[in-house]
């Protein structure tokens, strides 16, 4: 039996004993999904990883300590920020590529980590967690539509849900992070 009689099938793979594509036969493609799915890891991480800066950003700076309210925007102005890059991302990408849409993307983000690690202050420190949402946005829209477009139809789908893989990934590295600096 061939791929061809398979509906939704590219077709040009015989599904013969000798000729079965599988997630490793071709290590490009592999390369260039776990590549791209670092931008679904980054998105998971920078979510969960603020759950456990917070009580060292309390202590740097006083009036987050003191204002719940500064505490919130903090913490949800990376999503903020994500929710923007997403909105625009598609229009991102369709005017000027996957591959640039990805590396601007990856130039907002470390920006954003940038200004976060030099804050002076708090609102300065709500800016960067913003540049660094609007980086994880544009990636979340980029990356599935990257490796979709670069996988073979047999196993796109498989690869593509790599991504979401990538997000829960970085969220447990994100927590095993808090537990290390934890006292």
């Amino acid at each position: 039996m061939t791929i061809e009689s398979f509906p939704g099938s590219s077709g040009y793979i015989d599904a013969g004993v000798d000729k079965k594509i599988t997630y490793f036969s071709n290590t490009y493609v592999l390369g260039l999904t776990v590549v791209a799915g670092i931008g679904g890891l980054l998105f998971g991480y920078d979510t969960g990883v603020i759950s456990g800066a917070l009580l060292y950003i309390r202590d740097e700076f006083e009036a987050v300590d003191q204002s719940s309210f500064l505490q919130e925007t903090i913490v949800s102005m990376a999503l903020v920020g994500a929710m923007i890059g997403a909105a625009a991302g598609g229009w991102i990408n369709d005017a000027y590529g996957r591959k640039r849409a990805t590396l601007s993307a990856d130039v907002v983000f470390a920006l954003g980590s940038f200004v976060m690690a030099g804050a002076p202050d708090p609102y300065v420190l709500i800016f960067g967690r913003f540049l660094v949402g609007l980086g994880v946005g544009v990636a979340s829209v980029t990356a599935p539509m990257y490796i979709a477009e670069a996988a073979p139809s047999e196993i796109r789908g498989g690869l593509v849900s790599t991504n979401v893989l990538m997000i829960t990934g970085g969220q447990f590295l994100s927590y095993l992070v808090n537990l290390g600096f934890t006292e």
